[in-house]
């Protein structure tokens, strides 16, 4: 085994799930570059906050868009040169367009796809020779349980079941080099985005059939992530974790 490098990138870093990834991570001791698609004064009062938690780790956030792949190279090289080299890539940000199929635009499958799936790819390649040479890597993409279907979002489903076909597939090609690839799968968290998308008649469906009838904490997903970017976790890979209290079943 290679030197673990605590160094992590993490896209859409700035609130939710992304900020208590970074924050976690800040907490352990990582240094860690995130990104925000907008609001750069949400991003800055994020940097603030987890400089003023740990004045000693080295923390940045970088305006990018998932679906402008050479954007994202450039945020890339921009982070290797702050940050000297990266360790961990954390494909977090997502972006929902829900609709039904047989009146879904293009655009909204089009969006979708570039962001959730494509612009995680564009992600990952942009720091795999970095990771290569240093023959140690920790690639862990979010993923939800809509990657097994979901009525009403065939385009974040769709993509969500090509993240881990594509996680899969790197943990095989490049576990060789030390590279691991995992997928943690969230249920049931209380964000921004559950708030503004899921319907009440949906999450009261959603925590009868969990087992642990709540919803899950951003902490407990944030946790599972830090645990795969950690050296206890140096032999997990190819596998996708659910963190959702049992529950396997989205209408």
């Amino acid at each position: 085994m290679g030197k673990h490098i605590r160094k992590a990138f993490v896209t859409g870093g700035s609130r939710g799930i992304g900020k208590g990834i970074v924050t976690s991570l800040v907490k352990d001791g990582y240094d860690v570059a995130f990104s925000y698609v907008s609001k750069p004064e949400i991003a800055g009062e994020t940097v603030a906050e987890l400089k003023a938690l740990a004045p000693s780790v080295k923390i940045q956030a970088y305006q990018m868009d998932l679906q402008n792949a050479r954007q994202i190279e450039e945020v890339a090289e921009q982070v290797l040169t702050d940050f000297d080299e990266i360790g961990v890539v954390v494909n977090n940000a997502a972006m929902l367009r829900n609709n039904a199929a047989a009146i879904m635009s293009d655009e909204e499958w089009d969006d979708v796809i570039a962001a959730d799936l494509s612009g995680p790819f564009y992600v990952i390649r942009s720091f795999l020779m970095h990771m290569i040479s240093n023959r140690f890597g920790r690639i862990i993409n979010i993923s939800s349980l809509a990657q097994d279907g979901v009525s009403g979002q065939v385009n974040y489903a769709a993509a969500k079941a090509g993240l881990v076909g594509m996680t899969k597939s790197l943990s095989r090609e490049y576990g060789p080099k030390g590279i691991t690839s995992n997928i943690v799968s969230v249920g049931l968290v209380d964000t921004d985005m559950t708030r503004e998308h899921a319907q009440d008649e949906m999450v009261k469906l959603l925590l009868n059939y969990c087992p642990l009838r709540r919803y899950g904490e951003i902490e407990e997903i944030a946790n599972t992530v830090r645990f795969l970017s950690g050296p206890e976790a140096g032999y997990i890979n190819g596998e996708s974790i659910r963190v959702a209290g049992g529950l396997s079943y989205v209408p």
